[in-house]
């Protein structure tokens, strides 16, 4: 049943997933965690002072820790951070106990929310841009999905509702 199932939201950076989370949690009254703030927590850094100081491949192992630690919990929306699809057990054990919502924004939308790059721990190779990323992580994300959302040009609430109306309509999660 929903009410017993954790909504894990994917996409790429900027698409919402912690706003959407937000409003989602508070209407199906659950829980509400970021897997980056606890990354951080955890790391006892921002995400752009772990990449920088760790590098690309510690945080991909932390953030792989957390995903499968966050598999653990019930009645929780947990929103990803953008390269959570890279860890193929992370978004497995998600998906064990809970529905996968791909929050899907087009690239120019996200362009134009995303002001700092360097700020917001976007985890880019050496060399590589916001397109390139974006495209390589669009089958990643439909892959994982148990539903896909288009988040563009809705509200925060309508967004929470259309997903709710949805989830509901998708079988229990398989055990």
């Amino acid at each position: 049943m929903m009410n017993k199932s954790n909504v894990v939201l994917i996409g790429m950076p900027g698409a919402g997933k912690s706003t959407i989370g937000v409003v989602l949690a508070k209407r199906l009254g659950f829980d509400f965690v970021d897997s980056d703030l606890v990354i951080q927590s955890r790391a006892g850094l921002r995400l752009q002072e772990l990449i920088a100081g760790e590098g690309m491949a510690a945080l991909r192992r932390l953030e792989e820790e957390v995903l499968l630690d966050l598999a653990l919990v019930r009645k929780t929306v947990i929103a990803t951070g953008g390269s959570a699809v890279y860890s193929d057990s992370g978004m497995k054990a998600l998906r064990r106990n809970g529905r996968t919502v791909f929050l899907d924004a087009p690239l120019e939308e996200l362009e134009r929310r995303i002001d700092d790059m360097d700020q917001r721990g976007i985890v880019l190779d050496p060399g590589e841009t916001f397109p390139a990323l974006f495209r390589h992580r669009q089958p990643l994300y439909r892959r994982y999905a148990d539903l896909t959302i288009s988040v563009s040009g809705k509200s925060m609430e309508t967004l929470a509702g259309e997903i709710v109306d949805h989830l509901e309509a998708l079988p229990s999660p398989r055990r």
